[in-house]
């Protein structure tokens, strides 16, 4: 008899090295710590006069690099490969670019007795922001999801974002955003698309260097990240816009950001139910499009606001924290739950016959079908 089983995605199991890579929770990732450390840094040493056009030029520089190599690391291939699974990355943009910012237009409601308006206008902006990348990719695997999903949805989400989030911001946020402005998107182009689009067309050379270098590569990529924040915080402190929050005001805030994310992680995951998706496939659609992405969000943000940018990116780095602790343990408990009664999504365009009868001899099929129609009792 020949067996055939059904194609599925295959992550990584709990115990295999690769899935270790992240802790199946973590209540505090070094990299949280090293935010801190440099808002901390930022409020006790913020740069100012030469120093701070110095760093604002060296934090200019950094966005690009971040966006280049994103583009070149991004394999066209795969991107059109993962074309096939079209209506889970329309799900996952739908979450990311419409319901989050549905969800960040009805907390207006808060300003001013909850919040101030400037940090509505960074909640307002981190509900535009594109979906992760990694940390999609590791949840996904550590629950046991479609991995090769996850990659796709979060890289066509953050090429969308390189035009969708400049896009809603103009729209949503407007002169409401201090410091945003037309040639704000300029910028954006300039600073983001330029460099991504650069990336791509230099992926044929610079591809295998990137790949055999990842480890480096990805220190490049945080300690940009890092540069960024020290900057924009540097100048929020010299502004004294930090003056402005008091710590009742941080405190709501994020109790509001625990009831967004608590709201996307259920939409995305009950509403993927009710569209049909497999358990593989609903893992991958809950962790891509309940995330927000700190490497692309805080680089949009320098550019957008200007000067305004530390209270911006204060609920998106907020959110960047609670995520990853919410998420770890979804993630752990996902794992944990298996749920073996529901079987991952058939991939489009397969026979969707039972295997069973697919791969069946045409022969001992139809001498079944005969005894099936047999009177009981009788024998052949």
């Amino acid at each position: 008899m020949n067996r055939r089983r059904t194609p599925s995605p295959s992550p990584p199991s709990p115990g295999s090295p690769r899935s270790r890579r992240l802790p199946s929770w973590l209540p505090l990732d070094p990299y949280i710590l090293a935010l801190l450390a440099t808002v901390a840094l930022a409020a006790l040493l913020p740069a100012s006069g030469t120093t701070a056009d110095v760093a604002g030029g060296a934090s200019t520089g950094a966005v690009a690099l971040l966006f280049f190599l994103y583009g070149a690391r991004l394999s066209t291939r795969e991107a059109v490969d993962g074309l096939k699974s079209w209506r889970l990355h329309l799900t996952v943009l739908a979450c990311t670019f419409l319901i989050f910012p549905v969800l960040g237009l009805a907390a207006r409601g808060l300003v001013p007795l909850v919040l101030t308006p400037e940090l509505y206008n960074g909640l307002l902006f981190l509900c535009l922001v594109p979906s992760t990348i990694q940390s999609s990719i590791a949840f996904t695997s550590i629950a046991r999801g479609n991995v090769p999903a996850a990659i796709c949805a979060g890289s066509f989400s953050s090429i969308a974002g390189i035009v969708v989030t400049p896009l809603l911001a103009a729209l949503l946020l407007g002169g409401g955003a201090t410091g945003f402005s037309p040639d704000s998107l300029l910028r954006i182009v300039a600073q983001l698309l330029l460099p991504f689009v650069a990336g791509q067309l230099l992926r044929r050379w610079v591809g295998g260097f990137l790949t055999r270098h990842r480890a480096l590569l990805g220190r490049v990529d945080r300690g940009s990240i890092l540069l960024v924040v020290y900057t924009a915080f540097s100048q929020g402190m010299v502004a004294g816009i930090w003056h402005r929050v008091t710590p009742g005001r941080l405190g709501a805030l994020f109790a509001v950001e625990v009831v967004l994310l608590a709201a996307m992680l259920a939409i995305s995951w009950y509403g993927s139910r009710r569209l049909g998706f497999g358990r593989a496939d609903r893992v991958a659609i809950q962790f891509a499009g309940s995330k927000k992405s700190l490497a692309a969000g805080l680089p949009m943000a320098s550019v957008l606001f200007g000067a305004h940018a530390s209270l911006a990116v204060l609920p998106l780095m907020l959110f960047h924290m609670l995520q990853l602790v919410v998420c770890a343990v979804i993630a752990k408990h996902r794992a944990d739950q298996h749920l073996p009664d529901e079987p991952p999504v058939e991939p489009q365009g397969s026979d969707l016959r039972p295997k069973s009868v697919a791969s069946e001899p045409k022969g001992r099929v139809g001498v079944e079908r005969e005894s099936a129609r047999r009177p009981r009792g009788t024998r052949g």
